[in-house]
């Protein structure tokens, strides 16, 4: 990415000093009128690298997004502009696209009740109606929407972050999400109340819209342009298909391609590939002799194929167990037991299990509930 980064250093270097000059309050206007050329010309390349930039001086994250809004709407028109090429239906940015539009709908929604119940409330505090009970759900049903930060944020910032040399301003839009998320939250517990704080509740929803909707800005004018210009095909098709492990965000799940496959984790023959990750032989052994509990492994046919060997184990038990069956490795007096544990386990009910230690140090069952 190096290559689409550099050659537009003097345009950066303009647009960084009229960012630091809105971050230090300065006329905004002037700086506008100073950095016409840079700012008429913006990129979304040009966004990340001056972000870049900012961090670099050591301008703090907080203060990048206590302006971030206000750099982007000068912008705004430019990056609008700005000629990229635009996901196809059944793809993964096509489908977190679907998902802003929809966000916007809904609060679109969201903002005619906020209306509705300022009309209606005479007074600080706002009495129990229909109008408050619809607005509830509907803030209700922004959770569902942090299910594309979540996939924002764990599938395609990971592969940004491997193609991009300047992947730091992620880390400013993470916590602007993150903000987010707040802000829904204390939205809930103000409602939550049963005569909710009427300018608490607008103060709140305000704050909400702003974050809300400058995300929708910062993703489609910045991050995605410039996603399809650093990242190739089969990344992008990777991620649509991590994007189902997830779910979707305010719109039908799509159709998932015919005989379409979870990427492989890693090709690399000295690694163990366990779908979610790739380990060594050696890490694997160590994360499970590290967890505080003792397993033990019992395949389909009853018999003991592993158990790990944490420092502090809770019963003693030898290699010579491998092989054998469960039931083999109890007292007569409990293997009915341990045949009705195996048994709830293959009917996947649901059950406690006391263990108590004996002669081959494996734990046996004392009872299900």
């Amino acid at each position: 990415m190096s290559e689409l980064m550099h050659g537009n250093g003097d345009k950066v270097e303009s647009l960084l000093k009229f960012s630091l000059g809105i971050i230090n309050g300065e006329n905004g206007r002037e700086l506008m009128d100073k950095y016409r050329y840079a700012i008429e010309n913006v990129t979304p390349r040009d966004i990340v690298e001056m972000e870049t930039r900012q961090l670099a001086l050591g301008v703090p994250i907080d203060a990048i997004k206590e302006t971030i809004g206000k750099v982007i709407n000068v912008f705004f028109k430019y990056l609008k502009a700005y000629p990229w090429k635009r996901p196809e239906p059944e793809t993964f940015l096509f489908e977190l696209m679907a998902e802003n539009r929809a966000l916007e709908a809904h609060l679109a929604e969201t903002k005619e009740l906020v209306k509705r119940l300022n009309k209606e409330t005479d007074g600080l505090t706002i009495q129990p109606s229909e109008t408050l009970e619809k607005l509830r759900g509907a803030i209700a049903k922004l959770f569902e929407f942090e299910v594309h930060y979540d996939k924002k944020e764990n599938i395609l910032f990971p592969t940004l972050e491997k193609r991009w040399d300047f992947p730091r301003p992620l880390q400013v839009m993470w916590s602007i999400d993150s903000d987010i998320r707040k802000s829904v939250r204390e939205l809930r517990n103000i409602l939550a109340e049963t005569n909710p704080d009427l300018a608490a509740l607008n103060r709140e929803l305000g704050k909400y819209y702003f974050l809300a909707h400058g995300m929708v800005f910062k993703e489609e004018l910045v991050v995605f342009p410039l996603a399809t210009e650093t990242v190739g095909k089969k990344d992008f098709d990777d991620m649509r298909q991590a994007s189902f492990e997830l779910g979707f965000a305010f719109i039908e799940t799509p159709p998932r391609p015919a005989g379409e496959k979870a990427a492989a984790v890693s090709e690399n023959p000295d690694m163990l590939n366990l779908e979610t990750g790739a380990l060594t032989r050696e890490q694997l052994i160590r994360m499970l002799n590290t967890l505080p509990v003792d397993m033990t492994l019992i395949d389909e046919t009853d018999t003991v194929v592993y158990f790990s060997n944490p420092k502090d184990r809770l019963f003693s038990r030898s290699r010579a167990v491998i092989g054998r069956t469960v039931q083999n490795c109890h007292p007569p007096e409990s293997v009915h037991m341990v045949n009705e544990l195996l048994e709830a386990f293959r009917r996947k009910r649901s059950g406690k299990v006391k263990k108590t230690a004996n002669h081959s140090g494996l734990p046996s069952a004392a009872g299900l509930s």
